[in-house]
């Protein structure tokens, strides 16, 4: 019964998380179907700015909040949005006008899938308290340069949201939570793992913590296929631009560089909170991976990748 929901809930998280990425597309035709949609506006975290946590356009970080009710009230999910990286200077500097790099340009966001507080519609979260946290740094949460060039006026602070965020959601209830789910998408899964044990450490007192990333096991193109560089010129890039080691793990980084870091399959290991990995074929990014040969997809990175066989929730 237990194994028979946790499937259920991990269909539910991967399709609607494939809406979300429809809904983002342009020019594509509107769903007809009734998913029990809303609009939430976004909350910023204008302290925040004095802790050096800002976007890319050192506007201040945001997210959008649904508060729980009923029973779910002590209950939180927390999702870190997802949403490519920027590797240069020229790349941050496009992204700094949009949603993606200053709150300033944040839309309300569209509620649905997980995010839904239709019991129909989402049975095991629907009435849990429901972040989507912006991604607005460029740089996967991992970002932390104090130096700001004058020239480009750009931040990478990506890691300094990340804390701010959780800092002011703690102050909200998170902090008595008893059931605790962090989770990201995309650019959005790495950090939902490597902030996994963290997120854990807040909550001391929560009985019930665990951590899922959907679409963001980018496996290590050179060593399965020994055809170029894949992914690691990408990770590479963010490191040296946003300053990401300072939020890598020294268990990893003393073992390897910390672009392969980046690699799930070379992080995994060292989480110990309960940590579920879905990845699927939705991810445009993925399509990268075709230009160094045929496609290289072992099976597991198609299906559930239960660490710990836990259920969720």
């Amino acid at each position: 019964m237990v194994a028979t929901r946790s499937f259920k809930l991990v269909l539910l998280l991967l399709c609607s998380l494939t809406f979300l990425l429809a809904e983002s597309a342009p020019n594509q035709q509107k769903d007809t179907y009734n998913y029990d949609e809303y609009f939430v506006e976004k909350t910023i975290l204008k302290n925040a700015v004095s802790k050096g946590a800002v976007c890319l356009d050192g506007s201040p970080p945001a997210y959008y909040m649904d508060r729980g009710f009923e029973e779910g009230a002590q209950n939180w999910m927390i999702h870190l949005s997802g949403g490519g990286w920027c590797r240069d200077v020229r790349e941050c500097q496009n992204r700094s006008t949009t949603s993606f790099g200053s709150s300033k340009h944040m839309p309300p966001f569209k509620f649905r899938g997980h995010f839904s507080n239709n019991k129909n519609a989402n049975p095991d979260l629907f009435n849990w308290n429901k972040v989507m946290v912006a991604y607005c740094d460029g740089g996967a949460f991992t970002g932390d340069v104090e130096t700001v060039d004058p020239v480009t006026n750009l931040y990478f602070r990506g890691a300094r949201i990340f804390s701010a965020v959780m800092e002011d959601l703690l102050s909200k209830g998170l902090k008595d939570a008893k059931n605790a789910l962090l989770i990201g998408s995309s650019a959005g899964a790495y950090p939902a793992m490597l902030y996994c044990d963290r997120f854990s450490k807040l909550l001391p007192n929560t009985p019930r913590i665990k951590c899922l990333t959907d679409s963001g096991y980018f496996i290590d193109v050179n060593k399965n296929l020994q055809k170029g560089k894949g992914f690691e010129t990408i990770y590479k890039a963010l490191v040296t631009l946003h300053g990401s080691a300072k939020a890598l793990p020294k268990s990893c980084t003393s073992r390897m560089k910390p672009e392969l870091c980046f690699f799930p399959q070379n992080m995994q290991q060292y989480i110990k909170t309960p940590l579920y990995t879905i990845m699927s074929p939705f991810d445009i990014v993925q399509t990268m991976i075709k230009a160094f040969g045929d496609w290289y997809f072992d099976r597991q990175y198609y299906y559930l990748i239960d660490k710990h066989d836990l259920p969720i929730p």
